[in-house]
């Protein structure tokens, strides 16, 4: 026995970004778990992260009619990382559950989640065993990434694993301890560890809307994930830097031993421009892949705060706050 109670307090955490059209499919889903499960002590912190449609209308017009329901409105898009952290900064709850507005996460495995809190574990992992209704190229850079970002980080993430997850209270004021700016929300929730289990579950097609993730945000995304918990493309850098000029070396070495052999240098322009292009190459990615670190330092040593509240509605709070 854990001595945890059997009807804890529940913060669902859900951020916002154009999700007009599956407003009221998650409204009617989310509750209905919960009142099936018999939860009468919970809250759904909806973070609207900037949105250009209605959802901010419909999110506030919900708060109205149900006081469960509490929206935290950012002063701008800051990016799913930062109302995430909004969210979670917001949450009250004995258990905090954050989950994507698309249900994709089905709200169903709260149930199952809760069983396993209240069996010990402070963390509640949710897996996708079956991710076939993501298009192929997204399933298959999504195992690369998992794949080179556990081989150079020192902090591995569970695969196949996003942010739908069940955190005791006391996993949410550890993350609240971490100082960064350029947040990844995957490794955070990993690095700050904790009796942790898994639970799989088959990943569903989104109940409307469409995905706000382009390839290229999600390219950006796994290079902030790599960097934000690894220095070893530093290291690889210096590791290419030590071939190459063994290689170089090497090659000056046949030139000379084939010029005092047959007398006569070893034409070949084409062989030489290659060379220069490579070491430029090489050059090239040292150098950004430098300048990315710089730029992570240089953006946290502004200091400026993740996000930026610019009202908050629901249980009394309708006021406008900074934060």
């Amino acid at each position: 026995m854990t001595g945890r109670p059997h009807h804890p307090r529940v913060s669902i955490v859900a951020p916002f970004y154009n999700e007009s059209a599956a407003i009221q499919h998650f409204f009617a889903k989310v509750k209905a778990v919960l009142a099936e499960l018999g939860c009468a002590d919970y809250e759904i912190v909806c973070v609207n992260d900037g949105s250009r449609d209605d959802t901010l209308a419909q999110l506030v017009a919900a708060s109205r009619h149900d006081p469960h329901i509490v929206v935290v409105d950012l002063s701008r898009n800051f990016g799913k990382e930062a109302a995430l952290t909004a969210g979670i900064d917001e949450a009250d709850g004995d258990v905090v559950i954050p989950i994507d507005a698309d249900l994709q996460d089905p709200p169903e495995l709260i149930g199952v989640m809760l069983e396993q809190w209240r069996a010990g574990y402070d963390v509640v992992l949710a897996k996708r065993s079956d991710r076939s209704s993501d298009g192929y190229l997204k399933r298959r850079t999504a195992e690369l990434f998992y794949r080179v970002h556990n081989r150079l980080s020192d902090t591995p993430i569970p695969e196949n694993v996003g942010d739908f997850r069940l955190m005791d209270r006391m996993v949410v004021e550890a993350l609240k301890l971490l100082p960064e700016r350029r947040r990844f929300m995957k490794g955070l929730f990993a690095w700050v560890g904790f009796r942790s289990t898994i639970i799989e579950y088959v990943r569903e097609a989104r109940v409307a809307g469409s995905t706000k993730f382009s390839g290229w945000k999600l390219i950006n995304f796994a290079i902030e994930g790599i960097t934000s918990f690894s220095t070893a493309p530093l290291r690889l850098t210096t590791y290419a830097g030590i071939v190459v000029s063994i290689l170089s070396f090497i090659y000056a070495a046949v030139v000379v031993i084939r010029t005092l052999v047959h007398g006569i240098d070893w034409p070949g322009y084409s062989s030489m421009i290659t060379v220069v292009l490579f070491l430029g190459g090489v050059q090239l990615i040292s150098v950004g892949i430098v300048g990315e670190y710089v730029g992570r330092i240089y953006m946290e040593s502004k200091g400026r705060p993740v996000y930026l509240v610019q009202r908050r509605y629901g249980k009394n709070r309708d006021v406008a706050e900074g934060r």
